[in-house]
């Protein structure tokens, strides 16, 4: 890893990163690996199964701007060892389920799980402790990140196949209490911000205000559609991709490629993005998506065309996800950094629900092609909004 501003030690951000890996392959990418298993040994409709990611996703939006004002108070160091806590509960909540109202609580408790332990919480509980200094941890915790549905997705393949969907999820309970001490080691600093001039937000035209309101609305979109994008990627990428023609065990390992397709671009992010504005960078991310997505739809065709889908969305996505954490430190005031993000990113949750039922329903009624046009629409969309954003500022700072 690079030199780090002093505010934040290296154990720190390594310690997140782990973190990370882990939280995000037991939580958010779990339903991509047991979804159809747990449909198929329960006897359930996909979209009732898919529904209860949904549900979680529901509830990170309406806990959102709570979580983020608590780590803006308190730290990052309670909030994110009681959701590896919570994360462990609701694995073995799964692991019990029996009927529809279990499994769908056990999904509410993963929801405040994920809230509490995965990027955004990372990203404010970083911005916290090194205020502006924060962009270059931020972009490094994602690096190990990145690998999060590259590792589980094929481990828990394999734990399935070795000890059931439900043995499965016990184990996994397990794991994601090995990260309570990772989060416990996050340092209770804050760092102390200038104060401005009394009168600067008086001073503020009207006109400054709408442009602050359209930069505000921008960002919201663009991490709204990006997450919407990934929420329906996670939970039917395997899918798809069989859908498409590949064999099971092709479509996992192909859709496992896509970590690596993260972490590599965030690699070089770290690397060779120092000086490189966010805000372009993001227009980078946004660009590689509907390009990996348009791709995609000649998978059963060519497998090589599936590897670069894979690979290519896998990218776009991990430098978009960057691009969320760093963004708002250009954007936005630093010292609220969780309260004004978390406010920010409720849309993104609520749309990001909708995604794993909706694409449910476009699949079994229209088929998979039709899933992944529709992804590149969404794509499109959200490199409209990035350049609009890009416009904006550049227009501000000239």
């Amino acid at each position: 890893m690079t030199a780090l501003a002093p505010a934040i030690a290296r154990g720190t951000v390594v310690g997140l990163g782990v973190s990370q890996l882990t939280c995000w392959g037991l939580s958010y990418y779990l339903i991509g690996v047991f979804g159809e298993t747990i449909a198929a040994d329960l006897g359930w409709r996909p979209s009732v199964v898919y529904g209860g990611f949904s549900a979680a996703l529901v509830v990170m939006g309406l806990v959102s701007a709570p979580v983020g004002r608590l780590i803006d108070r308190a730290g990052g160091r309670p909030v994110m060892a009681a959701g590896s806590v919570l994360t462990a509960a609701g694995c073995l909540g799964l692991s019990a389920a029996d009927g529809v109202a279990g499994y769908y609580a056990a999904w509410v408790v993963l929801g405040l799980a994920m809230r509490m332990t995965l990027y955004d919480a990372a990203f404010a509980t970083l911005a916290r402790i090194g205020g502006p200094a924060a962009r270059r941890p931020i972009a490094q915790i994602t690096l190990l990140g990145g690998l999060a549905s590259t590792a589980f997705w094929p481990i828990g393949s394999a734990l399935i196949a070795g000890l059931g969907w439900r043995g499965a999820l016990a184990a996994y309970a397990g794991i994601a209490l090995l990260t309570v001490p990772l989060h416990l080691t996050i340092p209770r600093d804050r760092h102390e911000f200038a104060a401005g001039p009394a009168s600067a937000g008086e001073a503020r035209t009207a006109a400054g205000r709408r442009r602050d309101w359209g930069v505000a609305a921008l960002y919201a979109a663009v991490v709204t559609l990006t997450a919407f994008l990934n929420s329906a990627m996670s939970a039917h990428m395997i899918g798809l991709l069989s859908g498409l023609g590949l064999s099971a065990g092709a479509a996992v390992w192909i859709a496992s490629v896509r970590g690596i397709g993260q972490s590599s671009a965030r690699l070089g992010e770290v690397l060779f993005g120092r000086r490189l504005d966010p805000l372009v960078l993001n227009l980078i991310a946004t660009g590689l998506i509907p390009v990996g997505l348009a791709v995609g739809l000649a998978s059963g065709a060519w497998l090589a065309a599936a590897l670069a889908f894979a690979l290519l969305y896998g990218a776009g996505n991990g430098l978009a996800t960057i691009t969320r954490g760093t963004l708002p430190l250009v954007l936005f005031d630093p010292a609220t950094y969780g309260t004004v993000v978390g406010r920010l990113l409720v849309p993104s949750f609520f749309l990001s629900a909708l995604a794993p039922f909706a694409y449910a329903v476009v699949i079994e009624r229209l088929g998979d092609a039709a899933a992944l046009w529709l992804s590149v629409g969404v794509a499109t969309a959200t490199l409209v909004a990035s350049l609009a954003l890009w416009r904006i500022r550049r227009a501000q700072a000239s």
